[in-house]
C-alpha cells in the first residue's frame, strides 16, 4: 500500500514538473528563465557529487573538470564545420570535419567524462581522506591548464564561443529527472547499499564480500557521467566554454551544496542548489551596483560554516524526507535493516 503511495507520489512530482516547465516556457521572461535553467544544471551537478561524496564517503574536489570536458566535448561535437574553418583551423581531420546532434554529442560527452574518471579513479582512488581532496583538486588543475593551452582543439584561454543555444528546460529537466531517478535507483537497492556500506565501514563491507575500491570508482564514474552532462548543458546555456570558468570556487560551491543539503541525501543536495543558486543570482546585481564582488562567497561561506557548527551532518543528514520513503522505511524495519 505504501509503495503504491510512493509511486503516486513520484508521478505526480514529475507531472507537476513537466506542468512547471511548459508554463514557465510561456509566461516567464527570458532573464528569470536562464536562471531556472542553472538552478536545474547546478542541482544535477550537486546531486551527481552526492553520489560520490556523499554515498560511498569520498572527498572529491574534481566535478568541475569532469564538467569541463563534458561541456567541451559536446561544444566541440557541436560547433558548425564552417566555423571550425575558421576558429579551429589546426583541429584534427576528423572533428574539422565532423558536426553532430545536440542529443548525441550531449551523451558522448558525458561517456568521455565517465572514462576519464575511470582512468583517473584506478590510480587516485587508492588514496584516502585529504590526500584524495589534494589529489582531484590537483586533476582539476592539469584540466583547466591543459585545456588553456591546448590552442589547436580548444583556442586556449578565448574558449569557444558563438554556440548554438541547444539547451533549453525541456533539455535541462530530462537530464535533472534521469540524474534525480538514477541516483534514487542506486540509493534504494542492494547494489546502492554497498556504497553505504563502503562509506560506513570498509572493512565490514569487504567482510560481506564487497569490494571498496571498485565501489569508489563506479561511483565516481557514475557522478563524472552526470557532471559531464552538465558540462555540456552549462556550454550550450550561455553559448561560450572557456577554461576559467571551471574552477576552484565552482568546486567549492558545488561540495557546499552537498554538506549543507546532507552528504547522502537526495532531496538535501537539490534544494541546497536551488537555494545557493537563486541566493548568488540575487547577490550578483547588489556586487555589480556598489562595485563589491565576492559577497556571494562570503555568503555561502558563512552559511557553510553555520550549517556545520549547529548540523555537522547538513539539513537533512544521509535520509530523504519520511513522505517520500514511507513504505521503504517500513519494509526495512520488517527485515531487520
Amino acid at each position: 500500500m505504501n509503495s503504491d503511495r510512493n509511486r503516486r507520489i513520484f508521478i505526480f512530482l514529475f507531472l507537476f514538473g513537466i506542468g512547471f516547465v511548459a508554463l514557465a516556457r510561456l509566461a516567464i521572461d527570458s532573464y528569470v528563465l536562464s536562471i531556472i535553467n542553472f538552478v536545474g544544471i547546478y542541482a544535477i551537478l550537486a546531486v551527481s557529487l552526492n553520489i560520490t561524496n556523499g554515498f560511498t564517503g569520498l572527498f572529491s574536489l574534481g566535478h568541475p573538470a569532469f564538467m569541463a570536458i563534458g561541456g567541451y566535448v559536446t561544444a566541440i561535437l557541436t560547433f558548425p564545420i564552417e566555423r571550425k574553418a575558421m576558429f579551429l583551423p589546426d583541429l584534427p581531420v576528423g572533428l574539422s570535419s565532423l558536426e553532430v546532434g545536440f542529443f548525441p554529442a550531449l551523451v558522448v560527452g558525458a561517456v568521455s567524462a565517465g572514462l576519464v574518471a575511470l582512468l583517473i579513479g584506478l590510480p587516485v582512488l587508492r588514496l584516502k581522506g585529504h590526500y584524495l581532496a589534494v589529489a582531484t583538486m590537483g586533476f582539476l588543475i592539469i584540466v583547466q591548464v591543459l585545456f588553456t593551452n591546448w590552442d589547436s582543439v580548444t583556442r586556449g584561454p578565448l574558449g569557444l564561443n558563438g554556440l548554438k543555444s541547444h539547451t533549453n528546460l525541456w533539455w535541462v529537466y530530462g537530464c535533472l529527472v534521469l540524474t534525480l531517478y538514477v541516483s534514487w535507483k542506486i540509493k534504494f537497492s542492494s547494489y546502492g547499499r554497498g556504497f553505504l556500506a563502503v562509506r560506513e565501514n570498509e572493512t565490514a563491507a569487504q567482510c560481506l564480500g564487497l569490494n571498496p575500491f571498485r565501489t569508489k570508482v563506479m561511483a565516481l564514474v557514475i557522478g563524472a557521467f552526470f557532471a559531464g552532462a552538465a558540462g555540456g548543458l552549462w556550454a550550450h546555456l550561455i553559448t561560450a566554454i572557456t577554461p576559467k570558468a571551471f574552477s576552484l570556487i565552482m568546486a567549492f560551491h558545488i561540495v557546499v551544496m552537498v554538506v549543507v543539503g546532507g552528504t547522502g541525501s537526495i532531496v538535501g543536495s537539490f534544494l541546497a542548489a536551488v537555494f545557493f543558486t537563486v541566493a548568488t543570482e540575487m547577490i550578483q546585481p547588489f556586487e555589480e551596483s556598489f562595485e563589491i564582488y565576492g559577497v556571494g562567497e562570503i555568503v555561502i561561506s558563512f552559511v557553510l560554516i553555520l550549517i556545520l557548527f549547529f548540523r555537522p551532518a547538513g539539513l537533512f543528514g544521509n535520509k530523504e524526507p519520511g513522505f517520500l520513503t514511507a513504505g521503504r522505511d517500513s519494509r526495512e524495519k520488517r527485515s531487520g535493516g
